[in-house]
């Protein structure tokens, strides 16, 4: 049983990775060292990885349907996103015991800063909606970046609703809103899978997963709002934010490993 403070502080913690997570992703940099800190030490890490991917499904679910809602993007041009997510993700999940994904940190410190810089050092980058590529060469490209992310996802999973959005927006010459949309549907399609995995094999507290599952739900559907409202440069404000915490946290892991060696 956890203490009523701390499941405050934590449903806090889950309605404001819902809000982050619906503008520009990243809501997982708020909630999973939430639980990590305000669940019992004893508590089993996949425990802590399924309650906390049950949390994010709900507020994914619930942005997605906004943008589409919205008309954003055509829902039929998700569904294919989606699934190949799916089963990147799948695959990324099953390799994760032959692998080590500490090799993995480098390279996505390298890759977070190579991001930053890139939108930081051309300011109207994701500005207007301009798709550089149509029809079959388009489908190939989201369907290449989606399943590439998505094995990421999978695998190890840091920072991956803010990859496939610089991602669009870099290759696939998408604005920072339309990008959004995009990243969200494989971003739920790749928590869709995982979570699955998590609750057959027993991983979730369902009593403090479903509180806060309705917390992040609430955030997500203000941030989506905002989102919607205030367009491509609140998305690119907080994508710059996220990548800046992203950078932070993965940098910190990194000195925290050397020094253990």
């Amino acid at each position: 049983m956890l203490e009523p403070v701390t499941v405050l502080l934590l449903t806090a913690a889950s309605l404001l990775a819902g809000f982050i997570d619906a503008i520009a992703g990243g809501g997982g940099l708020v909630l999973l060292p939430a639980l990590l800190v305000g669940l019992p030490i004893t508590s089993p890490l996949p425990m802590v990885l399924g309650t906390n991917k049950l949390a994010a499904c709900s507020g994914t679910s619930l942005a997605l349907s906004q943008f589409v809602r919205a008309r954003i993007v055509p829902l039929r041009t998700l569904v294919v996103p989606t699934l190949l997510a799916m089963l990147g993700s799948l695959v990324g999940a099953r390799l994760t015991g032959a692998l080590s994904a500490l090799y993995l940190r480098p390279v996505m410190l390298v890759l977070l800063i190579a991001m930053l810089l890139f939108v930081l050092l051309q300011p109207r980058l994701g500005e207007h909606h301009a798709p550089k590529h149509t029809g079959r060469a388009s489908f190939a490209r989201v369907a290449a970046i989606t399943l590439a992310v998505g094995f990421y996802d999978g695998f190890f999973g840091p920072g991956t609703g803010t990859l496939l959005i610089f991602l669009f927006v870099t290759l696939l010459g998408f604005d920072f809103l339309h990008a959004s949309a995009f990243a969200k549907a494989a971003n739920w399609g790749s928590n869709i899978a995982a979570l699955t995995w998590f609750t057959v094999h027993g991983h979730v507290l369902w009593g403090l997963a479903v509180l806060l599952a309705a917390a992040n739900v609430a955030g997500a559907f203000f941030g989506s709002r905002l989102a919607l409202k205030r367009g491509n440069r609140l998305v690119r404000w907080v994508f710059v934010s996220v990548t800046t915490g992203l950078l932070v946290k993965l940098g910190w892991q990194a000195i925290q490993t050397l020094w253990g060696t």
